[in-house]
């Protein structure tokens, strides 16, 4: 019998329990992957506390790495004992076996560990449209990356240095400045006690930054619209500390005519030749080296409760991931 993680009402870590579940063949197009890694990532708890609203009851989990253990009629690009991983997909990752659409499966190349993709493929790609397509990144520009430490800053801020980028992240603590200089990042600046505002423009001249990249939301809004240079492009992907207040766009005229955009993973990877190719470009930085993992915190499932207390505390650093 399949076990699985599953909430019955939205609230706080412990909702979650570990029950049985039936599997049903696949249907069409779908594959049944058995997990050897699952992905933890922050939507993960949006979800469970039902800012981002399920059906109930629910499993959670948006990625996972496994083995095909069968296919439906109709897929003809995968096959059973195919070594796969996934991202962006309906909860349900949480669970020793799953199925998932066949179009959301990427194969995977050798040399990469299966913990590395479950923990990391969702920010990866995330990181790839984030530098790439949402706003692309130049050499020489200056870019300021929140949460510099955490699972996607430590995974772009690798990447756009290599790109010619000077990078500048925030982190909450020493260990995660250190981490944070490591993983790319030319300056850091650590919030808990410096002002970003000064301290950007103390970096930077007094010009400020071509682009911020915010996953934190609320704590940090005013902080990077202040940061922008003219014409700047702040890129809200997150809120881990809650939402956005309402945009004033005269506002964005009078600081200097800046952009806004809120992307979302789904709407960049619905296309499967796109998913495939960020993918693609994102494995490549690992196997060249551009982009070093650290996979900070593996759990096994009964600490799945543990887990969802150390992300919300922003007590992580790198990438976690759930071991089967």
């Amino acid at each position: 019998m399949n076990r699985a993680i599953r909430i019955h009402s939205f609230g706080a870590p412990d909702v979650m329990t570990w029950e049985p579940v039936s599997t049903p063949d696949p249907g069409e197009g779908q594959v049944l992957v058995r997990h050897t890694a699952i992905g933890l990532n922050y939507l993960d708890i949006y979800q469970r506390q039902g800012h981002y609203p399920l059906p109930l009851p629910s499993g959670l989990g948006v990625a996972g790495v496994g083995i095909v253990e069968s296919i439906g009629s109709g897929v003809t690009d995968i096959r059973p004992g195919d070594r796969v991983g996934y991202a962006g997909v309906p909860p349900g990752s949480y669970a020793h076996a799953r199925l998932v659409a066949a179009d959301r499966l990427v194969p995977l190349p050798e040399g990469i560990e299966d913990a590395v993709v479950a923990a990391t493929l969702q920010q990866g790609v995330t990181a790839r449209f984030l530098l790439n397509d949402v706003y692309a990144t130049q050499p020489g520009d200056t870019v300021l990356f929140h949460a510099a430490a955490g699972g996607v800053g430590s995974i772009a801020c690798q990447w756009a240095k290599r790109l010619g980028a000077h990078v500048i992240g925030t982190v909450s603590s020493d260990e995660k400045a250190a981490h944070a200089k490591a993983h790319g990042c030319d300056d850091v600046i650590i919030y808990t006690r410096e002002k970003i505002v000064p301290r950007v423009a103390e970096i930077t001249a007094g010009r400020g930054v071509q682009v911020v990249y915010d996953s934190v939301g609320q704590d940090t809004y005013q902080d990077s619209l202040a940061s922008l240079a003219m014409r700047g492009t702040f890129v809200s992907f997150g809120s881990a500390s809650g939402p956005l207040p309402p945009v004033d766009v005269n506002a964005l005229a009078e600081r200097g005519s800046l952009y806004l955009t809120r992307p979302r993973f789904v709407h960049y990877t619905s296309r499967r030749e796109d998913l495939l190719a960020m993918a693609s470009d994102y494995f490549s930085t690992l196997l060249d080296g551009t982009v070093r993992i650290r996979v900070g915190q593996r759990y096994g499932f009964d600490e799945v409760v543990r887990a969802h207390r150390n992300m919300e505390a922003r007590a992580t650093i790198g990438s976690s991931v759930l071991m089967p």
